[in-house]
Protein backbone atom coordinates (compact mmCIF):
# COMPACT_ATOMS: atom_id res chain seq x y z
CA UNK A 1 0.00 0.00 0.00
CA UNK A 2 1.20 3.23 -0.68
CA UNK A 3 1.38 6.37 1.56
CA UNK A 4 -1.20 9.41 0.97
CA UNK A 5 0.75 12.54 0.92
CA UNK A 6 -0.24 16.01 0.69
CA UNK A 7 1.72 18.52 -0.85
CA UNK A 8 0.19 22.39 -0.97
CA UNK A 9 2.08 25.90 -1.61
CA UNK A 10 1.54 28.19 1.36
CA UNK A 11 1.93 31.43 2.87
CA UNK A 12 3.30 31.99 6.80
CA UNK A 13 -0.40 32.94 7.60
CA UNK A 14 -1.40 29.86 6.17
CA UNK A 15 -3.13 31.22 3.07
CA UNK A 16 -3.58 28.44 -0.31
CA UNK A 17 -4.17 30.87 -2.96
CA UNK A 18 -1.92 29.17 -6.09
CA UNK A 19 -0.88 32.65 -7.07
CA UNK A 20 0.75 33.64 -3.47
CA UNK A 21 3.83 31.23 -3.80
CA UNK A 22 6.94 31.55 -5.44
CA UNK A 23 6.56 30.50 -9.19
CA UNK A 24 10.32 30.09 -10.03
CA UNK A 25 12.26 27.47 -11.25
CA UNK A 26 13.48 26.15 -8.08
CA UNK A 27 9.60 25.74 -6.63
CA UNK A 28 8.83 23.76 -9.94
CA UNK A 29 11.55 21.64 -9.58
CA UNK A 30 10.57 20.62 -6.14
CA UNK A 31 6.92 19.91 -7.48
CA UNK A 32 8.45 17.79 -10.34
CA UNK A 33 10.37 15.60 -7.52
CA UNK A 34 7.28 15.15 -5.59
CA UNK A 35 5.79 14.09 -8.63
CA UNK A 36 8.71 11.77 -10.28
CA UNK A 37 8.29 9.87 -6.07
CA UNK A 38 4.51 9.50 -6.31
CA UNK A 39 2.34 6.90 -8.24
CA UNK A 40 -0.47 9.33 -8.97
CA UNK A 41 -1.85 12.55 -8.51
CA UNK A 42 -4.95 12.83 -6.57
CA UNK A 43 -7.53 16.22 -7.00
CA UNK A 44 -10.49 17.69 -6.81
CA UNK A 45 -12.89 18.87 -9.71
CA UNK A 46 -11.69 22.41 -9.29
CA UNK A 47 -7.89 22.07 -8.88
CA UNK A 48 -8.35 19.82 -11.55
CA UNK A 49 -10.27 22.06 -13.84
CA UNK A 50 -7.24 24.77 -12.95
CA UNK A 51 -4.51 22.51 -13.78
CA UNK A 52 -6.36 21.14 -17.17
CA UNK A 53 -7.02 24.35 -18.04
CA UNK A 54 -3.09 25.66 -18.24
CA UNK A 55 -0.35 22.63 -17.40
CA UNK A 56 -1.97 20.76 -21.06
CA UNK A 57 -0.59 23.48 -23.41
CA UNK A 58 2.70 24.04 -22.09
CA UNK A 59 3.36 20.29 -22.11
CA UNK A 60 2.64 19.92 -26.06
CA UNK A 61 4.33 23.61 -26.59
CA UNK A 62 1.37 25.74 -27.11
CA UNK A 63 2.16 27.73 -24.04
CA UNK A 64 5.23 29.42 -23.75
CA UNK A 65 7.42 28.19 -20.57
CA UNK A 66 10.66 28.43 -18.79
CA UNK A 67 12.58 24.91 -18.79
CA UNK A 68 11.46 23.98 -15.08
CA UNK A 69 7.67 24.57 -16.16
CA UNK A 70 7.98 22.76 -19.11
CA UNK A 71 9.40 19.62 -17.58
CA UNK A 72 6.80 19.46 -14.59
CA UNK A 73 4.24 20.06 -17.93
CA UNK A 74 5.66 16.78 -19.60
CA UNK A 75 5.94 14.61 -17.05
CA UNK A 76 2.36 15.96 -15.77
CA UNK A 77 1.05 15.08 -18.86
CA UNK A 78 1.98 11.37 -18.42
CA UNK A 79 1.31 10.69 -14.75
CA UNK A 80 -1.87 9.02 -13.76
CA UNK A 81 -4.78 11.66 -12.52
CA UNK A 82 -7.23 10.92 -10.24
CA UNK A 83 -10.10 13.59 -9.68
CA UNK A 84 -12.49 13.40 -7.13
CA UNK A 85 -15.90 14.67 -8.22
CA UNK A 86 -19.72 14.13 -8.03
CA UNK A 87 -20.20 17.02 -10.69
CA UNK A 88 -18.25 16.23 -13.30
CA UNK A 89 -17.81 12.92 -14.86
CA UNK A 90 -15.94 13.32 -18.04
CA UNK A 91 -11.94 14.23 -17.43
CA UNK A 92 -10.58 13.92 -21.07
CA UNK A 93 -6.76 15.03 -20.28
CA UNK A 94 -4.48 12.51 -20.76
CA UNK A 95 -4.31 9.65 -17.90
CA UNK A 96 -6.74 11.09 -16.24
CA UNK A 97 -9.61 8.86 -14.10
CA UNK A 98 -12.83 9.80 -11.61
CA UNK A 99 -12.84 8.29 -8.47
CA UNK A 100 -16.61 7.13 -8.33
CA UNK A 101 -18.84 5.61 -5.59
CA UNK A 102 -17.92 6.35 -1.82
CA UNK A 103 -14.56 9.02 -1.56
CA UNK A 104 -13.63 6.87 1.36
CA UNK A 105 -13.55 3.31 -0.43
CA UNK A 106 -12.05 5.02 -3.64
CA UNK A 107 -9.07 7.04 -2.14
CA UNK A 108 -8.60 3.85 0.11
CA UNK A 109 -8.53 1.39 -2.83
CA UNK A 110 -6.37 4.19 -5.02
CA UNK A 111 -3.61 3.76 -2.13
CA UNK A 112 -3.39 0.06 -1.81
CA UNK A 113 -3.21 -0.20 -5.36
CA UNK A 114 -0.50 2.29 -6.08
CA UNK A 115 2.67 1.10 -4.27
CA UNK A 116 4.77 4.70 -5.04
CA UNK A 117 2.42 6.33 -3.33
CA UNK A 118 -0.41 9.30 -4.25
CA UNK A 119 0.70 12.75 -4.42
CA UNK A 120 -2.20 14.95 -3.42
CA UNK A 121 -2.86 18.76 -4.22
CA UNK A 122 -6.04 20.19 -3.57
CA UNK A 123 -6.54 21.96 -0.65
CA UNK A 124 -10.94 21.61 -0.11
CA UNK A 125 -9.97 17.45 -0.96
CA UNK A 126 -7.49 17.31 1.38
CA UNK A 127 -9.83 18.70 4.60
CA UNK A 128 -12.53 15.56 3.27
CA UNK A 129 -9.54 13.24 3.45
CA UNK A 130 -8.30 14.17 6.69
CA UNK A 131 -11.71 13.79 7.97
CA UNK A 132 -11.44 10.70 6.62
CA UNK A 133 -8.35 9.78 8.48
CA UNK A 134 -6.64 9.23 5.01
CA UNK A 135 -3.32 11.28 4.72
CA UNK A 136 -0.31 10.04 5.94
CA UNK A 137 2.62 12.58 5.22
CA UNK A 138 2.45 16.20 4.78
CA UNK A 139 5.02 18.16 2.48
CA UNK A 140 4.34 21.99 3.01
CA UNK A 141 6.10 24.34 0.69
CA UNK A 142 5.54 27.28 3.31
CA UNK A 143 6.70 30.64 1.86
CA UNK A 144 7.97 33.62 3.06
CA UNK A 145 4.82 35.57 2.85
CA UNK A 146 1.79 36.81 4.39
CA UNK A 147 -1.25 37.02 1.85
CA UNK A 148 -3.33 38.87 4.50
CA UNK A 149 -6.25 36.60 2.92
CA UNK A 150 -7.96 33.08 2.03
CA UNK A 151 -8.24 30.63 1.33
CA UNK A 152 -6.29 29.18 3.77
CA UNK A 153 -5.56 25.58 5.29
CA UNK A 154 -8.59 23.64 6.40
CA UNK A 155 -10.24 26.26 7.19
CA UNK A 156 -13.55 24.74 7.10
CA UNK A 157 -12.16 22.71 10.05
CA UNK A 158 -11.48 19.47 11.68
CA UNK A 159 -13.38 17.23 14.47
CA UNK A 160 -9.84 17.65 16.43
CA UNK A 161 -6.11 18.13 16.38
CA UNK A 162 -4.16 15.65 14.26
CA UNK A 163 -0.02 15.20 15.96
CA UNK A 164 2.45 15.45 13.41
CA UNK A 165 5.92 13.86 13.39
CA UNK A 166 8.51 16.04 11.29
CA UNK A 167 10.74 14.47 8.86
CA UNK A 168 12.80 16.96 7.66
CA UNK A 169 12.82 20.51 6.98
CA UNK A 170 14.82 21.98 4.28
CA UNK A 171 14.53 25.81 2.94
CA UNK A 172 15.19 26.81 -0.66
CA UNK A 173 16.90 29.24 -1.83
CA UNK A 174 14.25 31.10 -3.28
CA UNK A 175 13.27 31.40 1.25
CA UNK A 176 10.65 28.71 1.06
CA UNK A 177 10.80 26.05 3.20
CA UNK A 178 10.00 22.07 2.15
CA UNK A 179 8.28 21.22 5.35
CA UNK A 180 8.06 16.99 5.96
CA UNK A 181 5.65 15.58 8.10
CA UNK A 182 4.71 12.38 9.06
CA UNK A 183 0.98 11.60 11.06
CA UNK A 184 0.98 10.44 14.12
CA UNK A 185 -1.16 7.59 14.78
Amino acid sequence: MGLLTFSINLTLDGCVDHQEGIADDETHAFFTRLMDESGAMLWGRVTYEMMESYWPAVACGDAEAPPAMREWAVKLQAKPKYVASSTRKDFRWSNSHHITGDLHTGVQQLKDTTPDGVLLGSGKLATALERLDLIDEYRLLVHPRIAGHGPTLYESGLSSTRRLELISAKPLDNGAVDMHYRRVR
